[in-house]
């Protein structure tokens, strides 16, 4: 009897995650150094569902599961095209190539592929105000709709990672489609450092599924402006631009203060 070396795997590709509605290609292509071909067979989760032995009639047979649609005019013993793959196709997959007896000389590739149901858009920032005042608490929350798995969301402030602190955790929701929302929040207290020379802050939130999704929006805070000043005979009155409504004390001031000055002038005048 001949002597064979071990068959082997030349080249294979069981990828480890697709995207939902997508074509998967999987490949096994072998070396049968010196052996002949018994079978190929292609496994999902222990299950075989493709069946290629050549002395047998028909040569290939394939074995229907939920979730799994094999393009039959496409494929071939050492390629398979699965159609239209969803959240069912997810599962540990291994080609089997086998030599002829008495040995049986047998190679196997095995890998878990998990379909991924992306975000119906990028992560929405909402709470935010477009301006603050030094002091302020800045809320703002990320949110990531409708994926599976959930997307991972970090904040940044001005470009770097937002410290931990700042961060509120949520709860991630989960449908009755098994697609999930994730939230999280950022509390921020505005300080005067925070802003650049232009007077703007900028907070930026990410969605990642990894490896095969990221996303971020961004939003450009700005700063009121500072105090201005009314002086009136050496006295210095402050004025907040940024206040939505001026004090009543404030306005009887300012009001005493023009009558002053029209008092003024009609005293130049008749003099």
């Amino acid at each position: 009897m001949p002597v064979t070396n071990a068959i082997s795997l030349t080249e294979k590709l069981i990828p480890s995650h697709a995207i939902k509605g997508e074509d998967v290609v999987l490949e096994c292509l072998y070396d049968l150094q010196g052996d002949s071909l018994y079978s190929v067979k292609w496994y999902r989760n222990g299950q075989e569902f493709y069946r290629h032995i050549p002395t047998d009639r028909p040569q290939t047979v394939v074995f229907r599961q939920p979730g799994l649609i094999v393009d039959e005019y496409k494929s071939t013993e050492t390629r398979i095209v699965l159609r239209n793959v969803d959240l069912t196709t997810s599962g540990k997959f291994r080609c089997e190539v086998s030599g002829e007896a008495p040995l049986f000389q047998t190679a196997t590739f095995t890998n878990v592929l998990i379909v991924v149901d992306l975000p119906d858009d990028g992560p929405v920032i909402s709470g935010t105000q477009p301006m603050y005042n030094q002091g302020d608490i800045l809320t703002a929350n990320c949110t990531s709709f409708n994926s599976f798995p959930a997307a991972t969301l970090n904040w940044y402030i001005n470009g770097q990672v937002a410290p931990h602190r700042l961060l509120q955790k949520f709860k991630i929701i989960t449908s009755k489609q098994e697609l999930t929302t994730s939230r999280l929040g950022l509390r921020l207290k505005v300080e005067k450092s925070l802003f650049s020379k232009s007077g703007d802050l900028k907070i930026k939130c990410t969605a990642t599924i990894d490896p095969i999704y990221w996303k971020s929006n961004e939003e450009s805070i700005q700063n009121f402006p500072e105090r201005s000043y009314f002086w009136n005979s050496g006295d210095a009155v402050p004025y907040l631009s940024s206040s939505k409504q001026i004090s009543m004390s404030f306005l009887l001031f300012l009001c005493s203060s023009v009558l002053t000055s029209l008092t003024s002038l009609q005293s130049v005048k008749v003099s």
